[in-house]
């Protein structure tokens, strides 16, 4: 049997939920490929380029940073399950102006992407608001700092649930990332410098990712219950809502990523970094 490391570099169901469907369902055993998930938050490059890994945020920004030739071989959505999340007093996104946002750093993936999605909103990140960056952990200090009104607003992952939250705690859900900007996400990727692209291992595992794709589109039942899983404090009516809002549209088996709507997704990464941009047609496979 094939071995190899799977790291996640980010917590919730948007980075955990497919590699968690095909562990549990048994598909990684029976393509033959003994997957080891690894907890790759904190871990540098070097290490992380030894197996493969789920964050295509991570790898596109070591890429066009580090020159690492991090390739997708497979992505599971392209629509980025993060949420600026207001208090009783923030309702829209033109109301931060002014405000204090939680957020993360701006080289960190979601960070990036936040910083991009304000300025479609006509929001200068680094004028028009103040950026309280910090670590996000499952954004609960930020939920107990939007109650204490030590912040305004916060960026927030799924760890939680944004409309739960805002029903429970009187905040606005301002904007779903996935909404106005697209690119590759999550999925599975991998150095080639260090593993071959058509490895039995690689390619196990894009076997087991895509079956458990097909699970979540194929059994919505049994996807909603691994929504419940992550999400443990919402109701069964309320995790199908999530399932039918956020995951069965768009966490597809198949998926030809779209090279020119990617290319203009790196192209805008790129110049909120600051540094060259890439093509995207060699990060992304299979491609359209």
């Amino acid at each position: 049997m094939e071995t190899i490391d799977l790291a996640y570099v980010g917590r919730g169901l948007h980075e955990e939920l497919v590699a968690h469907v095909a562990d549990q369902e048994g598909y990684y055993e029976d393509e033959g490929v003994h997957v080891a998930v690894r907890d790759g938050i904190g871990w540098k490059p070097e290490r992380l380029r030894r197996g493969a890994v789920i964050g295509l945020g991570r790898t596109l920004l070591s890429r066009l940073t580090d020159g690492i030739g991090w390739t997708a071989v497979s992505v599971n959505t392209d629509r980025p399950l993060f949420w600026f999340l207001g208090n009783s007093e923030v309702t829209s996104m033109a109301d931060l102006r002014g405000r204090r946002l939680a957020v993360h750093a701006p080289d960190n993936p979601p960070g990036t992407f936040a910083r991009i999605v304000l300025r479609k909103h006509g929001l200068d990140p680094d004028r028009d608001l103040k950026c309280v960056v910090r670590h996000p952990g499952d954004y609960q200090m930020d939920l107990r700092r939007l109650r204490d009104g030590s912040i305004d607003a916060a960026y927030v992952g799924s760890t939680l649930s944004p409309e739960q939250v805002a029903a429970e705690e009187g905040f606005h859900v301002l904007a779903w990332v996935g909404d106005h900007f697209r690119i590759p996400t999550v999925g599975v990727a991998v150095d080639p410098g260090h593993i071959p692209l058509d490895s039995p291992a690689v390619q196990g595992v894009v076997q087991a990712n895509q079956r458990a794709l097909q699970l979540l589109a194929e059994k919505p039942d049994r996807a909603v219950s691994y929504v419940n899983w992550f999400l443990d404090r919402l109701t069964r009516d309320e995790a199908q809502q999530y399932y039918e809002r956020y995951v069965g549209p768009y966490f597809i088996a198949g998926r030809k990523v779209d090279i020119g709507l990617a290319q203009q997704a790196v192209d805008a990464v790129a110049g909120e970094l600051g540094v060259p941009s890439g093509d995207a047609a060699r990060m992304y496979q299979p491609a359209s």
